[in-house]
């Protein structure tokens, strides 16, 4: 019984310290409005970012895939339009961050790495023999 109670208390009190090592101290102050930089939420600033956001509605690629996905070019523009500041600039910053021409070497990878897995457990399940470093299962 005793056995039981040390360990139990010994568990609990190495968790309890562990926590206590891992807590740290908040700490809050009021952030002036010149360090949060409302620059870019200027109204020229979000229109230009609204334009930039219409003008990827606009291209083709764009549209063709909006068509596909079964919304209307102008239903999605009359959305950005109902945007708010916070959703535009959300929106454009991603539009920035888009890869040019799609994730080639991503895609090239991916495939190569799914045909290796499935060489690899053909090999191992003994369909066939590609590599040389696995050995089949016994049956």
């Amino acid at each position: 019984m005793w056995k039981l109670l040390k360990k139990v208390l010994a568990i609990t009190l190495v968790a309890t310290t562990m926590h206590l090592g891992m807590v740290t101290a908040v700490q809050a102050a009021l952030v002036g409005t010149e360090t949060v930089g409302h620059a870019a939420r200027d109204a020229a600033g979000i229109e230009a970012q609204r334009a930039k956001v219409a003008a990827f509605l606009d291209r083709a690629d764009v549209v063709h895939q909006l068509d596909r996905l079964g919304i209307a070019p102008a239903e999605a523009k009359a959305r950005v339009a109902a945007m708010s500041d916070d959703e535009v600039l959300n929106a454009a910053g991603k539009i920035d961050s888009m890869p040019a021409g799609g994730d080639g070497f991503g895609a090239v990878l991916g495939v190569a790495l799914v045909v290796f897995i499935v060489l690899l457990i053909t090999d191992i399940l003994g369909f066939t023999k590609v590599f040389s470093f696995t050995r089949p299962i016994k049956r």
